[in-house]
């Protein structure tokens, strides 16, 4: 018992959050139930976004009801590659990415060959609610498939990699690359096996990774280094992600972003409840970083000033920043 004490002690000086505080002092502070429709439903998030003329994957449809399933022959159209997913699906379940077509039937990004039947049922697992949150009847979205950037084929095995910035009262406060394995079926999600890389906030340098808990220096498939890889567009990454509290109205959120070859930066989609690997792969806890930006919102409220999204990414990467940015 003095043993893990001892333990808990001295991750609690680095500033390593548990999940309890996590959910005490800012899930339950800063996020209004209220809101979190617009963050659950990836759906009313897309089309949010879009009014705020935020980038996101096109939506080619949406299938509501069983009767509609008979809409996604028109909704696909004559496009080879596409992704179905849940409105309200958690963890990267029940996401399938159809990245080609072969003799009348579908190929899925990990190779595997679907027909349209298949796709269909799919779809009405979907709405049955088998992959959304709480097992509430859902909705499918059919979307645009993102291509990622070249940069991103040494160290990442099929699948899109993605991007998370943790983000605390519009100031983000870390960052990570999420890659997906032969192990996670080409998804990038850490849970089924992806590797999550922290990110310098300054630059978009890539840190160190973690692969199921343990820290990495190299991606097991492709076996090169994850570490010291430039991310394009850095500083649009960043401005996204600040600008997404503006968006939803969430005090504390993970904004889930990818790069696609064509697009640029793109936002996939806003999480209430972020999870706490990031620390693990940034080598570094949320919790000194969160009270950094709580006493720079305490000292601004007494001066009466709102920073804009572009001031906070300032201060963000000024403070929390490896390398001295470059200014935006």
């Amino acid at each position: 018992m003095i043993g893990l004490w001892k333990r808990w002690k001295a991750l609690e000086a680095r500033g390593i959050m548990g999940i309890n505080r996590r959910n005490a002092d800012y899930v339950l502070k800063y996020n209004k139930r209220s809101l979190y429709p617009i963050v659950d439903d990836k759906i009313i998030t897309k089309m949010r976004a879009i009014e705020a003329g935020i980038n996101v994957p096109e939506m080619y449809g949406i299938i509501s009801t069983e009767k509609e399933i008979e809409k996604l022959d028109e909704i696909i159209g004559g496009r080879t590659d596409f992704v179905i997913k849940p409105a309200q699906g958690a963890g990267g379940d029940g996401i399938l990415v159809i990245a080609d077509r072969f003799e009348g039937r579908y190929r899925t990004v990990s190779g595997k060959i679907v027909s349209h039947e298949e796709i269909e049922y799919q779809i009405s697992s979907i709405l049955t609610g088998l992959y959304s949150l709480g097992g509430h009847r859902d909705r499918a979205l059919i979307e645009y498939r993102v291509t990622p950037d070249p940069i991103f084929k040494s160290i990442s095995y099929e699948g899109v990699p993605d991007i998370r910035i943790i983000v605390l009262m519009g100031y983000p406060v870390m960052a990570m690359l999420r890659l997906p394995t032969r192990q996670s079926g080409g998804k990038a999600n850490l849970h089924q096996g992806a590797i999550g890389v922290g990110v310098d906030l300054a630059t978009g340098l890539t840190l160190r990774g973690t692969w199921l808990n343990n820290k990495i220096s190299k991606h097991p498939d492709t076996t090169n280094a994850v570490d010291g890889v430039q991310l394009p567009d850095w500083d649009g990454f960043m401005k996204l992600a600040a600008g997404c509290y503006e968006l939803c109205g969430l005090g504390y959120i993970g904004v889930d972003m990818v790069l696609d070859i064509d697009k640029g930066p793109l936002i996939l989609e806003l999480n209430a409840r972020p999870g706490l690997n990031i620390q693990i792969a940034n080598d570094c806890g949320l919790t000194h970083r969160a009270h950094a930006v709580e006493a720079r919102l305490a000292e601004l409220k007494k001066q009466g000033i709102t920073e804009t999204p572009e001031e906070r990414v300032r201060f963000a990467q000024e403070l929390f920043g490896h390398v001295q940015p470059a200014e935006i």
